[in-house]
């Protein structure tokens, strides 16, 4: 029986892989986990394994047989000298996996040099495989033994001297591990060349060997060969592969071949035996395409009797579990959601120019030092930084506070405007690891000082992508006395999905319109807990203007959709309050920030004191009215760059987030 091979990881599951066997629900958004290569492993239901004092559904156990696992590195050689560091991190992958054993395709060391300096590069690269829990065994490449102004042969004895054989087989669990020499050389002039066909063949003791083991190893389960040339993908390699090739497809227990050398991966399968081409674990690596194979990696294999699976793993991404302790997840938290004040604001002049200092805090609330970056930034390319970064360590409970200058040309406040912001970057220093803390970017202080919103010229909307866009209103623009209050908008909406919030100041406190899954609800958060009718089984129309209004009177709450009276829901009490954002298309986190975003059009908002609405019915007007109830109202036709502006008074109503925009109406 020919064993199978699956492939599995970044970068091959989307290549290799069979029919769907079944739709995905479409809330999952892809079919990956569909596409299975393999036969499912074999399983008994086996009483005498299973103990439970409860009845429920059977489950199944995996049959009790040998599997074993190994792996696979390509080559280290052809690039920086790092590229022994990042040998390094894959060592400690590979350990936290704990394999039967490693193998590598070659390229071990730079080489092309004299022996003093070859032996100085094996020393380093075998200290650092020798940091591996598990047997590893060594490929030659041509970095390993060319020595082009050297001796016929190069650095053959030298290799053969302090790292093995160049060409041998060992027995593992049933299956046989097989190691060939690809840079043999032109038998005649002993050239070693591999752009030369005449320099790619394999010589006939290596050859006859080849035939012995292969024989030697016929009731294996597996065969896996290693090479450094990927000689079957021919052009200079010429064609002496064919005859190899041949041999391995009559011995047919031949499972893989693995090679490196191209600094890529490729899968290249042939007569049911699986031709693997390795990238980098340090060499020189263009990057051209790193989910398409192109990056450092290695390769995990997990062996059964009459099957395999493959995984591609980029190197540096396997995390130590045991390394998470309760107190660097807690860092992780407290650094990731970290208060960072600003003192001082960036005020504008009436010509749009600006000259201002801001200071900003940091302060290291973990348990072990932080590096930071704060690195002044903005799209809009008349803005000037001083300096342009900071970059620090920051000690456990120490502060650190830089300050810069942020300087603006005159210049109008047009739609090529954009904020000037600050990027936070943040490493964790735990012992001998570094850890990323995600890049946070912040808004700097603004102050538009005197300067006057455009006066309209046409009818604006506000657009949302339902993906980071919003409106920020300020809380106190939208202070609102305790009492009875109504807010409500024109909106349309693209699609639903999910938790959606229209209009939100909600966290355990405030106000909010839902239209989760296109069911609307409203919630007031009063005497401690949340009052409100919905959700409505009654989803919204995607596609089509609609008016909705929450209404609060002192008594009741009531939801009305176009006028419609959707539903009621005793209330009274005292409103909880917060001083967060009012967020128009999304709702409001804890910390301030934007979440549960909305996909569509807003058309206008307006939050009033007083119960405007009562009964079953009421006829919504297009262009809500402005009174003296008005809290805010805006229709986005009044603003100044990214800032929108109250129709009532002309005050700042917010400022547009993410890629929210105004466009006009149709």
């Amino acid at each position: 029986m020919t064993p199978r091979i699956a492939f599995a990881g970044t970068l091959v599951v989307a290549l290799f892989s069979d029919p769907l066997s079944a739709q995905p629900r479409d809330n999952i958004g892809h079919d990956r986990h569909t596409r299975h290569l393999n036969d499912p492993h074999p399983v008994t239901e086996d009483a005498a394994r299973f103990n439970s004092t409860r009845e429920g559904h059977p489950l199944s156990l995996p049959l009790e047989e040998d599997a074993f696992t190994f792996a696979v590195f390509g080559d280290r050689t052809g690039g920086p000298d790092e590229g022994v560091s990042v040998l390094a991190d894959a060592v400690h992958d590979v350990n936290l996996f704990e394999p039967d054993l490693v193998m590598t395709v070659g390229d071990l060391v730079q080489g092309y040099n004299a022996t003093a300096e070859w032996l100085v590069q094996m020393e380093e690269f075998k200290g650092i495989m020798n940091e591996l829990l598990c047997p590893w065994f060594p490929v030659a490449g041509n970095h390993d033994v060319y020595w082009p102004d050297g001796p016929r042969g190069g650095h053959d004895d030298d290799y053969e001297m302090h790292f093995g054989p160049l060409w041998y087989a060992f027995e593992h669990k049933n299956a046989w591990f097989l190691a060939l020499y690809s840079d043999e050389g032109n038998p005649e002039t002993g050239v070693k060349a591999f752009n030369q066909p005449n320099a790619q063949v394999m010589s006939d003791a290596q050859f006859e060997w080849l035939a012995s083991t292969l024989q030697m190893a016929a009731d294996a389960d597996h065969i896996f060969l290693f090479l450094h040339h990927p000689r079957w993908l021919g052009r200079n390699y010429g064609d002496d592969w064919n005859r190899v090739h041949d041999l391995l497809v009559a011995a047919g227990n031949v499972t893989a071949v693995f090679a490196g050398h191209i600094h890529r991966m490729r899968y290249d399968p042939k007569d049911g035996i699986d031709y693997i081409t390795l990238a980098t674990v340090g060499g020189g690596q263009g990057g051209h395409a790193p989910e398409l194979g192109w990056l450092h990696q290695y390769h995990m294999v997990t062996v059964r009797a009459d099957q395999i699976a493959v995984a591609a793993l980029p190197v540096g991404e396997v995390l130590d579990p045991r390394r998470i302790t309760g107190q660097a997840s807690v860092d992780g938290e407290a650094l990731a959601n970290m208060s960072v004040p600003m003192e001082g604001a960036v005020r504008f002049a009436d010509d749009g120019s600006a000259d201002d200092r801001v200071t900003i805090t940091v302060t290291n609330p973990a348990h072990e030092t932080i590096e930071v970056m704060i690195v002044p930034t903005s799209d809009d390319s008349r803005w000037r930084f001083a300096p342009d970064h900071h970059h620090t360590e920051i000690a456990a409970g120490e502060s650190i506070v830089a300050d810069f200058a942020f300087e603006r040309s005159p210049s109008p406040i047009d739609e090529t405007f954009r904020l000037p912001q600050v990027s936070l970057r943040t490493d964790y220093l735990a012992d001998g690891f570094r850890y990323g803390i995600p890049e946070r970017t912040l808004d700097v202080p603004l102050d538009i000082g005197d300067l006057k919103p455009l006066q309209p010229q046409e009818d604006l909307i506000l657009a949302l992508d339902g993906d980071g866009d919003v409106l920020a209103v300020p809380s106190e623009t939208a202070a609102l006395p305790d009492g009875p209050f109504t807010l409500e908008a024109w909106f349309l909406a693209n699609r639903f999905q999910g938790r959606t919030v229209l209009l939100g100041k909600t966290e355990s406190a405030e106000y909010g319109i839902f239209v989760t899954n296109g069911r609307p609800s409203l919630n007031i958060h009063l005497n401690g807990r949340y009052f409100g009718p919905g959700p409505i089984d009654d989803p919204i129309e995607t596609g089509v203007l609609h008016h909705i209004a929450g209404v609060y009177d002192g008594a009741e709450t009531r939801l009305y959709l176009d006028g419609r009276l959707l539903g009621t829901d005793p209330a009274s009490g005292e409103r909880t309050l917060n001083e967060l954002p009012l967020m128009i298309g999304a709702d409001v986190h804890s910390d301030g920030t934007a979440m549960s975003f909305f996909d569509g059009e807003i058309h206008e908002v307006r939050l009033s004191t007083g119960a405007r609405y009562t009964g079953e019915s009421f006829t919504p007007q297009h262009g809500l009215p402005l009174d003296d109830d008005c809290v805010f109202h805006t229709d986005f036709d009044v603003h100044l760059g990214p800032w929108v502006f109250d129709q009532a008074d002309d005050g700042e109503v917010g400022r547009l987030q993410d890629d929210a925009r105004l466009v006009p109406a149709d």
